[in-house]
């Protein structure tokens, strides 16, 4: 057994963890970032993440803090518009449709699309750039035990690591939250997402489209061309036994229904990438710290995936902690005390507001869809109100 002494320790290596590790690495700290498992890096293994990521303003921001951005820049899709469409009408056709353009707003694109596959290839990339980090993939977080000076971190290959931080971004599941004693509570929907990609004959043109109906909201949201042809990633959200059902269809109905349920937006659906399902829940931490430790992403928080603000409230964490550690002794009672302040309550309000949202698109009575289409007009057609609700899905609080 060695034990190393290093400034930080980061669990998970997810997206969030090996953004928290570049970020903290190129700020000059000491990390060690630890994963059971390698990240997928190319788009045909099996196990590959197929899901995509819009990074908002403020989170593209933080990976160019990170060192990260220039590498994923070329790949990325800007997302100018967020449409909203209601189709929840006999004939399927859209009730309403209403678009928010970043313009109103900014000089730039409210996102950028990536694929997670491509972020992760880039973000190891970076990591090995970074002599000061550390990644071990194979190995877990095992048990921690904190000190008022460091916390000593044990690992699942029987090696052990001096800190004076864990960040635990390790998913909802997080071994760091259980080792800490910290509780969650949880919201299940019976609600899955089947996420994949498909390519259209209509182009894009850097819209994201969010159609409502019953069962979940079908978003489509931009990426690169695919052999020639416009292409946009998918997440379709149903209650879990249609999502098992959708999954399952052989490619040829699967794409009809597909188109069906987009109500024709974009032209015929033509799958890209295979398909994937995903549970649905909304879950929020008890605390986000105990002693010498922090938890952040989805160890923290999670949400239905509806206005991309996930990944960009993990950033949020992130960023919130980074700024800290450079104000205050790391690790120390201050600076995490500071941080729960600072994140606790901001992500109540916004998993609180993506619940609503997401039981609003649930909604199959016609009387309630009629609301809900009537809500979305008001919503868009008050300017001032517009602005607000675009400024606070940047991040704004």
């Amino acid at each position: 057994m060695t034990r190393k002494t290093t400034d930080i320790v980061i669990a998970g290596g997810g997206v969030a963890g090996l953004t928290a590790a570049a970020a903290f690495g190129t700020a000059g700290f000491d990390v060690v970032i630890v994963d059971p498992a390698p990240p997928i890096t190319d788009q045909a293994t099996d196990g590959a993440d197929l899901r995509t990521t819009a990074f908002l303003q403020p989170a593209r921001d933080f990976l160019d803090r990170a060192g990260i951005w220039d590498r994923l820049k070329e790949h990325a899709t800007p997302l100018q518009v967020m449409r909203i469409a209601d189709v929840s009408g006999d004939d399927g056709e859209a009730r309403v449709t209403t678009d928010f353009d970043a313009s109103d707003i900014s000089d730039l694109p409210f996102g950028w699309n990536l694929p997670n596959w491509l972020l992760r290839r880039e973000m190891v990339a970076r990591l090995n750039d970074l002599p000061n980090v550390d990644f071990r993939t194979g190995t877990g977080f095992k048990s921690m035990l904190a000190r008022e000076e460091e916390v000593l971190v044990q690992l699942t290959d029987g090696n052990s690591l001096r800190a004076k931080l864990v960040i635990g971004a390790d998913g909802r599941n997080s071994s760091v939250r259980q080792a800490a004693g910290i509780g969650a509570q949880t919201t299940r929907y019976g609600q899955k997402a089947v996420t994949f990609a498909v390519t259209h004959d209509a182009p894009h043109h850097n819209v994201s489209t969010e159609i409502h109906r019953s069962g979940g909201p079908f978003t489509l949201v931009p990426l690169p061309d695919h052999d020639g042809k416009p292409c946009s990633a998918v997440v379709w959200m149903e209650q879990a036994a249609e999502a098992n059902r959708l999954a399952a269809l052989p490619d040829a109905a699967f794409e009809a229904v597909a188109t069906e349920r987009s109500a024709n937006l974009y032209g015929p659906l033509t799958l890209a990438t295979r398909r994937m399902a995903w549970p649905i829940i909304s879950q929020i931490a008890d605390s986000l710290t105990a002693p010498r430790t922090a938890l952040v992403a989805e160890a923290a928080h999670v949400m239905p995936p509806i206005g991309a603000q996930g990944l960009n409230m993990s950033l949020t964490d992130l960023a919130t902690l980074l700024d800290l550690s450079q104000t205050h002794p790391l690790g120390s009672r201050d600076m995490l005390a500071t941080y729960e302040k600072a994140r606790h309550n901001d992500i109540k309000l916004r998993v609180t507001g993506i619940d609503a949202l997401n039981r609003a698109s649930m909604i199959g009575s016609p009387l309630l869809q009629d609301l809900r289409v009537a809500g979305i007009k008001a919503l868009h057609g008050a300017t001032p109100v517009r602005k607000t609700l675009m400024k606070m899905g940047l991040g704004a609080s």
